[in-house]
């Protein structure tokens, strides 16, 4: 009977296939994989060109109503912020009452947002959570208070329930003329928006206080803004802090000081986010930068950086950036790729012009570079700007960082001032035209241009035929460990009458209980920086985190065992056991932080899946003395190295940044503070996904054959 169901068994389709992939799990494993990384090498090829979904926004649809009568006014503001920001000292105060002033004289709603900047440090239990609220703790200095300042534009066609916000960061303590400047574009739209008729949403605009960073105050009043804290916390103690309450007063403005509260002050939803920065690049002509990556690899509605696009380039005539890598402008690797995709594509159109395969190889080079910097800059974790507050309450938002032209007179900077304050005013303007949220356009995609970019459809091909090779191979070696697949008529025959009681063999246990500890010690590393963070020194930092995790290992090395005491007295085979328990976990890993973080998902594939493939006992490789052998143990040595999560952050910060001088090992932990920042996903991927498996590699590759 059990003979016949297993017969019976051979016979289906699917069954015969997947025995057929087991079998040549080797070939299998070569096509995916080499198939994988031409599929992410054709991405810039494949990319489409953005288009606005969402016909509502209509951008560009109604002329701008910003006249040289804001502009005038802004260039006031910007000239009392810099005749303040000259002083030596004891002008902060000054400069946030002017702001604070120039707001109340159009009639907004003004308060004084104080918050303390929290400590990066990391806190296992807050890792999934919320972070702190950000009241005012009673133990807390005076001196490290921060003070935003918020004007509301009431909508007149509006009800209070939806809002956009303008961010500018600005630093009281030590500004620069750029600030200044971002203040004078947002001042002449905020402006104009107070006497307009057909705004339907509120204006929010935040003034942001950068002394602690620029992050470090978007965050704190969005969290004031969602979880408003019922305490008394939340206010300066006049007599032990009456240096801060100085800003309440406004000398010779006794009327517009009624309009001004230390209460927090809130509107409706909030639609969308505009971070507004200006930069001196010494940029040919007038540009723009989008800065879209938030934490997690999470990316604003595509629309919202495509009304921007649009509005930048055929109404004010700003050449669009997005964040590149410009080392890879250089790469002879991508021109060849680039020719050969040129040609290619020439071949097919001139069988079928219809087929529109294949770039320029100019276009293609930057596409990649472009591609490369969304991969890497998603796949970091952290934000590349203050935008990445918004994404954590599920707000759209972007940065926006205008670069002025080299010649920069008083007449040119009206015209910077007149063309940045216009593309504001109609991204509100399209913005304000929505009746919902984003939803239409993709969330997931990866840019390669400012006006291309690459869908979740096409870019998870990539990512699939770099992993589908390691089931396969888990399978393969577990099926030869326990001789499921023999050649013989007679083997098979004799496999067919014990195919149950071996499918039911416990052999794999040991195997399966080293791959578990070594996990539990991978979350042991991911927790210890909570005991060792409270040091200010990044490279005893982590010099103490690598002790402790080696330690740590040890110690349960002794308590557990050697992890391959349990191949003692076993066939030599049993390294092939904990390859295949070991691939099959790492499949599992990765799949799930896909679905978090596609970017760090494709990366760690990229470094990983060879290493997991390749990995062979080194004793085993040096004792056949043949060049495969030899080959194979090579290339398993450089990826052990080159895998390993510190020395991968170099490489890819020295590749992609274009030097490798200048960076230390501290620089690796100001990364992992980063991460802890902004709760990313990624940290939990290197110490709990990454870090376990390339142990367990190491562990066979040292195996004791």
């Amino acid at each position: 009977m059990a003979e016949t169901e297993i017969s019976k068994m051979r016979q289906r389709p699917i069954v015969r296939l997947g025995v057929l992939l087991i079998s040549h799990s080797v070939l299998v494993s070569v096509v995916c994989f080499t198939a994988g990384v031409l599929a992410l090498l054709l991405l810039p090829v494949l990319a489409k060109n953005t288009y606005i979904s969402e016909n509502a926004l209509m951008p560009g649809s109604a002329s701008s109503m910003l006249s040289n009568q804001e502009i005038s006014e802004a260039n006031k503001l910007i000239k009392e912020l810099t005749s303040l920001s000259s002083k030596p000292s004891g002008a902060a105060i000054e400069i946030q009452g002017l702001i604070a002033h120039y707001m109340s004289s159009l009639d907004a709603e003004v308060n004084y947002h104080k918050f303390h900047p929290q400590l990066n440090q990391f806190h296992p239990l807050h890792f999934f959570s919320s972070p702190d609220s950000g009241v005012m703790q009673e133990n807390s200095s005076c001196s490290l208070y921060g003070i935003n300042i918020v004007g509301i534009i009431r909508a007149p066609r509006g009800d209070g329930k939806e809002a956009i916000v303008l961010v500018t960061p600005y630093n009281s303590v030590k500004s620069s003329v750029n600030e200044a400047l971002s203040l004078g574009i947002a001042y002449s739209v905020f402006s104009l928006l107070t006497r307009v008729t057909w705004l339907a949403k509120d204006i929010i605009w935040l003034v942001a206080d950068s002394q602690y960073g620029e992050d470090v105050p978007v965050a704190a009043w969005l969290r004031g803004y969602h979880t408003p804290a019922f305490s008394n916390l939340g206010t300066l103690n006049t007599e032990t802090c009456h240096d801060s309450n100085n800003i309440d007063v406004l000398k010779g403005s006794p009327n517009l000081e009624t309009k001004i509260s230390n209460g927090f002050r809130r509107s409706g939803t909030m639609a969308a986010g505009l971070v507004l920065k200006v930069a001196y690049r010494n940029e040919i002509e007038d540009s723009l930068c989008i800065h879209a990556e938030a934490s997690n690899g999470q990316m604003p509605n595509l629309d919202l950086i495509n009304i921007v696009n649009y509005l930048a380039v055929h109404r004010q005539g700003l050449r669009v950036k997005v964040d590149k890598f410009w080392s890879l402008l250089n790469s002879k690797f991508l021109k060849i790729l680039g020719d050969l995709f040129e040609l290619v594509g020439k071949l097919v159109k001139s069988l079928n012009p219809d087929c529109k395969f294949g770039i320029p190889a100019v276009d293609y080079i930057e596409g990649a570079a472009t591609l490369a910097s969304s991969l890497y800059y998603q796949a970091l974790g952290a934000p590349t700007g203050p935008h990445g507050a918004f994404r954590d309450y599920q707000v759209d938002a972007i940065t926006l960082e205008i670069s002025p032209h080299i010649s920069f007179n008083k007449d040119r900077r009206n015209d910077f001032l007149l063309q940045g304050a216009r593309l504001v005013e109609g991204v509100v303007r399209s913005v304000n035209n929505l009746l919902e949220k984003f939803h239409q356009s993709f969330f997931l995609y990866l840019l390669t241009s400012p006006s291309k970019f690459v869908s979740v459809g096409v870019y998870m091909i990539a990512f699939a035929l770099l992993v589908a090779p390691l089931p396969v191979v888990a399978a393969s070696l577990y099926a030869e460990t326990h001789d499921l697949f023999p050649t013989s008529e007679k083997d098979r025959s004799a496999t067919s009458d014990d195919l149950s009681s071996v499918l039911g063999s416990w052999k794999w246990l040991n195997s399966a209980k080293t791959t578990f500890v070594v996990h539990i010690w991978g979350a042991i590393v991911s927790l210890l920086p909570y005991f060792i963070s409270h040091n200010s020194n990044p490279t005893a930092n982590f010099r103490m985190w690598i002790l402790l995790s080696v330690a740590s290992h040890e110690i349960l090395r002794w308590i557990l065992g050697s992890p391959f005491s349990h191949i003692c007295g076993r066939p030599q085979g049993e390294w092939a056991v904990l390859k295949s328990v070991t691939i099959f976990s790492f499949f599992i890993g990765l799949c799930l932080m896909s679905v978090i973080n596609f970017a760090t998902a494709e990366i760690g594939a990229l470094l990983m899946v060879p290493m997991a493939l390749m990995a062979h006992p080194l004793k085993l490789d040096i004792r056949s003395r043949s060049f495969k052998s030899f080959l194979r143990a090579i290339c398993n040595v450089i990826l052990g190295v080159i895998s390993f999560p510190p020395a991968t952050f170099f490489v890819l910060k020295g590749i992609f940044e274009g030097s490798f001088s200048g960076t230390n090992v501290g620089d690796f932990w100001n990364w992992v503070e980063s991460l802890w920042a902004w709760n990313s996903a990624t940290y939990l991927y290197i110490g709990m996904v990454h870090l376990p498996c390339w142990v367990l590699c190491v562990y066979i590759l040292l195996h004791p054959c």
